[in-house]
C-alpha cells in the first residue's frame, strides 16, 4: 500500500518551534493536507505523543510516534516507535540522560508540554536541544530494545548530523534507513559512503512551522495503512 509520509515534525515542545505547532494544528494540517502518516519527533523527548495519539486517532491519520534525539557527538537521530507506551519508556530513559543545562525560555524558547485540548500542562525546565549522554553506536541497540528504529537526521546538513559531525559512517552501522533534507545528494552520498547503498532513503519537512509540513509528495510502501506496518517498512528498509 502507497501512503504519504511526513516522519519529522516538531512540536510546541522542542524550543525552537513555533508556538502554533500545537498537536491538534499538526494532526489538523497533515489531515487537511491528505498526509496518510506522520510522526512528531521532538527533541530528546516524547512527552507531547499522547496528545498526537488522540488527535491522530479522531482525524484518520496514522501517527508514530518517538523523538529527535541528540546523541552525546550532537548528532541527530529520529527515534520512532508504533505506540505510545513504548516511546514513552524509550523517553524516560533518554531523560536520564540528559545533561543538566536548563532552559532559558527568553533566548531558546517555549518547551510546552500539552493535551489534546491545547491545555498547556506542563514545560520541560531542561534544554531539550542539548545533547544527550547517548553515544551514536547505542542508539540502534536502544532503539530495538523498545522496539523502534533508528534513522540518522537529515544527513547531508552541515551541522548537527552524522557525516558534520562523525564525518563518516561507521561501517558497523545497523540503520536500515537514513533521512536526507534535499534528495540531490542521494547518489553522490551513496558513492561516497557505501554502506548507504543497502538502507532506505525517507525525506521530511523537519517542520518547526505548521506551513512547513509536507505536502503528500513523499510515500512509502506498506503492507496496510497502520503505525506497525509502517514501522516493519522502515526497520525492513522496503520504502
Amino acid at each position: 500500500m502507497r501512503l504519504s509520509y511526513d516522519l519529522h515534525i516538531h512540536s510546541c515542545l522542542s524550543p525552537c518551534g513555533d508556538d502554533d505547532m500545537l498537536p491538534s494544528n499538526i494532526v489538523g494540517m497533515a489531515a487537511l493536507k491528505g498526509l496518510d502518516v506522520i510522526a512528531v519527533t521532538d527533541h530528546c523527548s516524547c512527552e507531547n505523543c499522547p496528545a498526537v495519539e488522540k488527535l491522530a486517532d479522531a482525524y484518520g491519520v496514522v501517527a508514530l510516534f518517538g523523538m529527535e534525539l541528540t546523541t552525546v557527538e550532537e548528532v541527530h537521530v529520529l527515534c520512532l516507535f508504533d505506540n505510545v507506551p513504548a516511546a514513552m519508556e524509550f523517553g524516560k530513559y533518554v531523560r536520564s540522560q540528559y545533561q543538566s543545562v536548563m532552559n532559558i525560555r527568553d533566548i531558546f524558547g517555549k518547551q510546552q508540554i500539552v493535551n489534546e485540548d491545547d491545555e498547556i500542562i506542563g514545560e520541560e525546565e531542561v534544554l531539550l536541544i542539548n545533547a544527550t549522554n547517548i553515544g551514536f553506536d547505542e542508539v540502534f541497540g536502544l532503539t530495538e530494545k523498545f522496539g523502534g528504529v533508528m534513522i540518522p537526521a537529515h544527513i547531508e546538513k552541515n551541522a548537527n548530523s552524522l557525516l558534520a559531525n562523525l564525518g563518516f559512517v561507521p561501517e558497523d552501522s545497523r540503520f536500515p534507513c537514513f533521512e536526507l533534507k534535499h534528495i540531490g545528494y542521494l547518489d553522490e552520498l551513496r558513492e561516497k559512503h557505501p554502506y548507504l547503498k543497502k538502507c532506505a532513503m525517507i525525506t521530511n519537512s523537519d517542520a518547526h512551522y505548521l506551513e512547513y509540513i509536507n505536502e503528500p509528495v513523499n510515500f512509502l510502501e506498506a503492507e496496510e495503512r497502520s503505525a506497525k506496518a509502517v514501522l516493519k517498512a522502515l526497520k525492513a528498509g522496503n520504502i
